[in-house]
Formats: C-alpha cells, structure tokens, sequence
C-alpha cells in the first residue's frame, strides 16, 4: 500500500507549498514563520503542562490501568473533598461559547443552576450555546468577526474540522504555554490533573499551547445492544464475522431490524472498520510513514462485509436518513436491537433503558481468526481557547476554568454536574445524586458547562453497581486492541483548509455503497481521487508533525 515516509519529505516541499498556497484555501501562505505557519515542524515545542493527579479523590472501586481502563466508582463517594481553595472570579462578566447536544436552558433570570454556579464561581457568565447542528455555520461567523467581538472563553468541538481552525486559534487566541506549560500549571491543580494523552490529543499549534482540552476514555465510537435481544439470537463470546451476520438476520423480523444506523455514521462503518482492524484514518509505520485508511484492504473489506449486512435486510431501511436522536428512541422501544454512538454515552444507555431492555458494549466480532478491534477515541474531546487579553483576566479565565475541572469525587463537581442538594438533586438510597423535576430541566445539558473544562472521566452510573462493572470488564477486553488515528494532535495546512470536503468525498462513496447505490469496485476510484486532490498532501504534513513531535 502506497504510503509517505519523511525521505520523500524535501523532495516534494516545493510541490506541496505550491499547491497549498491556492488562495480559495488560505488568506496567507508561508513555509516558514507566519500567520498560516501552524506546523510544528521547525518549532521549539513547549513542554506538555506537568501531569500531577489529584491526591485527595476517593480510591475508586474498579483500578484503572496505565492501557487506558478507566477507574470505576460502584457506588457514590460518601465524603466529598474540595478541590478549589477560594471563588475563582471577581464579580465581572464573562462571555463563554459552546456547542451543546441539548435543549436550550431556561434564561439566567428564571435559572437556579446557572444561578448558584455563578455564584461558586464568583463571576457573571453571558452564554452563546450553540446546537451541534448549528455549530459549524456559527463558529464560521465566530472566526470572521472582528477579534474584540469574540467570547472570553470559546470551545472548540472536535467533531468538524473547521476551516483553517489551527490558524484562527493562533492568530485570535491567547498563548497559553506561559501559564499551564511544564510546571506552570501546578497553579491551576485541577488543570494539572488532566492527564497527558489529552494534551497530546488536542496538540500543539506552531510549537504552543493554546488550549486546554476536555479529556475522554480511550473507546471511541462504540456498538451498543439491546442484550436480550442479541443473546436471543445467539450472541455468543468469540463470536466470528459470520456468526454476527447470522445473529443480526436472526434478530431481525418484521419491523425489528438488529442494526440501527443513523445519518452520517456511514452504517456504523467505524464500529466495522475496527473490527477488521483497519486503520482508523490514518496509520504511522516505524520509520514515521503516515498511511491513509481509506486505501487499506481491511477497510474495503468492512464496507463489502457492511454491504452483505444490508442485502440481508438487519438494518433499518432508514439508516441514511434518520437522526441520532431519533435513532435512540427506536433503540430504547426495541425497534432496532443496536446502534453506534460514543461510549461516553454509556450513563444514558443504561439510564434511560433501565426497565426497557438491557444495554451492553458488544465485544468486537474477530476477522479470519484475527481478534477484532474498537475505535479509540481523540481523548480530547475538543478545547477550550481564550480570548487575547491581558495577564490579570487570562488567569482569572483560567481559574474559572480550573473550578469546572474538579475531579469525580469533589463538591465542585457535584455542583457543576448536579446542581443544588434539595433544588435539583435528591439523594438515592446509595448517596447517589437523583435529578428532580427542575433538575431534569436546569442541568449541565442544557446548559452545557462540561464542553468548557472537565476533570478527567471515569465510570460511574448512579444506582447501578453492576452496569460499572461490565463497563470495567469489557474495557479489560477490549482497550488493549484499541485502533488510535495516528493524526490526533498533529497539524495540517491541507487538512485545515480542505478536511472536511475531502473526508465527505468518500464516506459518501462508503454510504452510496452500502446502500446498494454504487458498486464496490467504485471505491479504489474514490480513494485515488481523494489522494490527488489533497490526501497525499496531508500524508506528507502529517509524517512532518509526528517527525518534529517524536
């Protein structure tokens, strides 16, 4: 399989900055310093911010691993500790964007939650929430506006490649590599216990650190079951790819279908991919060669594997159109028996399933005797940036941001994630926070303060010990064949500008076939466009950030 490797690097520099520098792609060109410069190749890098974990969280039940097993609580901490000394702020106002995947909140004059974290936090907070459907059209006309119009604290969510975002961060936001790199973080002790793979995930721009990232488990996207079903059908542990496809005709009858699938996800290609072991869009080799996915035989054979599934009728005949949100309610009333979403949504999985149907993680199928693989996931789910101002107000940002970073455990993130003991919560038989009526409405969905800092994750699902525990088992089995995209946290010119366009070029050459709509032997066609239009370019980008970052 064709790949780049960094011997081709010098002889192809001129051609690529030639071909970069097209002036529908970027305002400015430049190969060394400079506005468009966000390589980090040539670069002096700043030192990742000094990892120090929290000392006085409470021991967790289940033992994380150093693979990437998240710690698990079966039950609520009885003793909450207290992460942050005094109130962050100073009584001012501060302004703060960010995507959101729920409902809009109620307004800060009728809402008691936004009401007692402003008062935690010591300032007044002016929120534009922006829905993940809205969010690329928005931020657009955020990174175009004039740079003393921009929000205070802006997020950053990683699930669009926003054109020219690297550039727009350099230009707009503050450096931040004087406050949180190397042991300048231990300020903000709460910062400090992110942990490193999220720095790197987010990555580094020219060589500095501009955000701070939201920390996320290492599985990604990941297929979720409705277990009675499954089992029903015979499910079994180590199952093959035929024994899935079988399992999935089984379960399918009338008008309950195995697989769900939602528009966009591709049929839940990601989930398929891994299981066959290809790589997750883009693979490094030893001497620092930087491979495309797309161009391996493992991934076309997902999609021919996917293609045998829809022929059999296990999918839903809506899955090129449905929505993700829509695709859950036909989880939760059984008319599909899965469907792919992040395994961050594990909390409402079983939350919302409980008395319905029994949610599982599926273990992945194995390929021609060959284990298969999950989807490991950017662990930095986005970032957070500031707005350029000056020494005082930067670290009163980031003392605010320090508060809604407080670990599982502590009363800042009860609050920040609960609410009011009384207003929004109850207290379950096992300590657990139980929502309220208002706290079902005033809560950090709707109001979405976890996309602006957050400790880092672990498992923990209220009243429910056992659904922590087949969480932690099934990391046990699975984390260790985890699929990483070798690209987080590296930069490209070309993926900057053109990303998202390019990437749009093949999954809807991945769906068309899937759906029966264009034939497999389309996709070599496909790739080989995709590469020659930029994929070549971004290979060869890719191989020179990981060279200057290793």
């Amino acid at each position: 399989m064709p790949s780049i490797s960094r011997r081709t690097l010098l002889r192809s520099a001129v051609a690529v900055g030639a071909a970069v520098c097209a002036p529908t792609l970027l305002t400015a060109c430049s190969t060394g310093s400079g506005d468009s410069d966000v390589s980090n190749a040539g670069k002096e890098l700043a030192p990742w911010p000094a990892y120090r974990p929290t000392t006085t969280a409470p021991k967790p039940d289940l033992a994380p691993t150093d693979a990437g097993v998240q710690a698990g609580y079966t039950a609520y901490p009885s003793d909450l500790v207290k992460s942050v000394s005094r109130t962050p702020g100073d009584g001012s106002t501060i302004k703060v964007m960010t995507v959101s995947f729920g409902t809009p909140p109620k307004p800060a004059s009728a809402n008691q939650f936004w009401a007692a974290v402003e008062k935690a936090l010591g300032v007044k907070i002016e929120y534009t929430i922006v829905s993940q459907a809205d969010y690329q059209k928005k931020m657009a006309t955020v990174m175009a506006a004039d740079p003393d119009a921009l929000p205070d604290i802006i997020n950053l969510f990683s699930g669009f490649v926003l054109p020219r975002e690297a550039e727009f961060v350099q230009r707009r936001a503050e450096d931040l590599t004087p406050y949180l790199s190397g042991e300048a973080v231990a300020d903000y002790p709460n910062l400090a216990n992110i942990p490193t793979h999220a720095w790197r995930d987010m990555g580094r721009i020219g060589g500095r650190v501009y955000g701070i990232p939201l920390e996320r488990p290492l599985p990604g996207s990941t297929l979720w079951l409705n277990q009675e079903m499954f089992a029903g059908a015979g499910m079994k542990e180590g199952w093959t790819a035929a024994d899935f496809a079988a399992v999935a005709k089984r379960a399918t009858s009338g008008r309950t279908y195995a697989l769900g699938a939602a528009q966009g996800s591709l049929f839940g290609n990601a989930v398929h991919s891994a299981a066959h072991n290809a790589p997750q869009e883009w693979a490094v080799t030893k001497d620092g060669a930087f491979q495309p996915g797309w161009a391996d035989e493992r991934f076309k054979a997902a999609i021919a594997f996917q293609s045998e599934l829809r022929k059999a009728g296990s999918y839903h005949p809506d899955a090129t159109s449905i929505s993700q949100i829509d695709l859950t309610t036909l989880y939760y009333n059984g008319t599909v028996g899965s469907m792919q979403d992040g395994f961050g949504a594990y909390l409402p999985k079983y939350r919302e399933s409980k008395g319905k149907l029994t949610s599982a993680a599926a273990v992945p199928y194995s390929v021609d005797g060959t284990p298969g693989g999950i989807v490991a996931a950017r662990r930095s789910f986005g970032y957070t940036v500031l707005k350029k101002a000056k020494k005082e107000r930067i670290e009163l940002l980031l003392r605010v941001l320090d508060y809604l970073a407080a670990p599982f455990g502590s009363k800042e993130w009860e609050l920040v994630h609960y609410g009011v003991e009384g207003t929004h919560f109850t207290r379950g038989k096992d300590g657990s926070p139980q929502p309220t009526k208002l706290g079902e409405v005033e809560n950090n969905t709707n109001l979405p303060l976890k996309y602006l800092a957050e400790g880092p994750q672990v498992l923990f699902v209220p009243g429910m010990p056992d659904a922590v525990r087949a969480l932690h088992a099934w990391q046990l089995k699975t984390v260790p064949r985890a699929i990483r995209n070798a690209s987080y946290g590296l930069q490209s010119r070309t993926k900057n500008a053109q990303g998202t366009t390019l990437k749009a070029l093949l999954e809807d050459t991945v769906t068309g076939i899937v759906a029966g709509r264009v034939p497999l032997s389309e996709w070599e066609g496909a790739v080989k466009k995709w590469r020659s239009r930029g994929g070549d370019r971004m290979a060869e980008e890719f191989a020179k950030d990981y060279d200057a970052n290793t």
